[in-house]
Formats: structure tokens, sequence, C-alpha cells
């Protein structure tokens, strides 16, 4: 087994669909862990505010496996395709660390996540995974997120 930490988000009806999605996601794995809830602004597009959190998992599934499993689960919640690939999202699954691999893949496989520099993962994912490795750096996601500019001024937290 795994330990497996995952990115979260949805700017279109982000209550709705990131429920939907841990709920999948405990029916898949069974017990998980999951962070708070946090507000961000879209990055690389004009558009509403992202609901963001992390979520934990053990599994068996390869990297390539799961990365296919959680691009099923944005299908199944209306992820488009067809349109910018930085754009309003329905849901939005990403593998942001695999144990202490380090992956390029297909499908923008990429673990760990360069999205790791971003408050919007940084801060959900050091909720649940303070202690956690960065395969890369060798530093914790808690170091990182005490490192990060938006350290100062958090986001608040959103109850789900």
């Amino acid at each position: 087994m795994n330990r497996v930490y995952l990115s979260l988000g949805s700017n279109i009806e982000p209550d709705k669909h990131l429920r939907a999605a841990l709920a999948e996601l405990r029916a898949r794995f069974s017990a998980i862990a999951v962070s708070p809830a946090y507000p961000y602004a879209a990055v690389g597009f004009d558009g509403p505010d992202f609901l963001n959190l992390a979520v934990g998992i053990d599994t068996d599934l390869d990297a390539i496996a799961l990365n296919d499993w959680l691009h099923a689960l944005e299908d199944r919640h209306g992820r488009r395709r067809d349109v910018p690939r930085f754009s309003s999202r329905t849901l939005d699954a990403d593998i942001v660390l695999y144990g202490d691999q380090v992956v390029n893949g297909p499908g923008h496989l990429q673990i760990p996540r360069a999205e790791l520099a971003h408050a919007f993962v940084l801060q959900p994912l050091a909720d649940i995974a303070n202690d956690a490795v960065h395969p890369m750096s060798g530093r914790t996601m808690g170091r990182l997120w005490r490192e990060h500019p938006a350290y100062a001024t958090p986001a608040q937290m959103v109850v789900l």
C-alpha cells in the first residue's frame, strides 16, 4: 500500500461536486484523511474562486492507474475536456504526492505536482500531511507552507 495525497478543487457548484467526490473516494479507498476546504482565486484565468482541499488515501494502484481513476471521477462529475485547460471546472482531482515517487507520465501526470508552489494546494495539504516530505526538495509540507508568502495571511476555512 502506498500513502498518496490528492488535491481536489472546484469552482462550479463546489459544495456539490467536492462532497460527491469525497463520497466516491471513501467508497473506493475506505478510510481517507480530508483537510478543511479553503477558497482561493482561480490561477491562470479569470473565473470564480475555487474551493480547494486535500485528501490522503492508501492505495495499491500504481500512479498511472490512480490517475486514470481520478480522470474518470472528474468525468463522472461533469469535467469538460473540450475547453481550455485553465478554465472553470466542476472537479479537479490531482495526485500531489505518491509516497516518495517522482513521476512524469501520460495525462498531465506529474508527481510531485508543480502546483505545490501554490497556497491552494499547500495550505490544505499541510493540514493533513504536515510531516510528508517532498521527494525532490526533502522539505516537509509543513515547512513548505510556513515558508510560503501566503502563510502570513492564510485563506479562511470553509465548512462543506
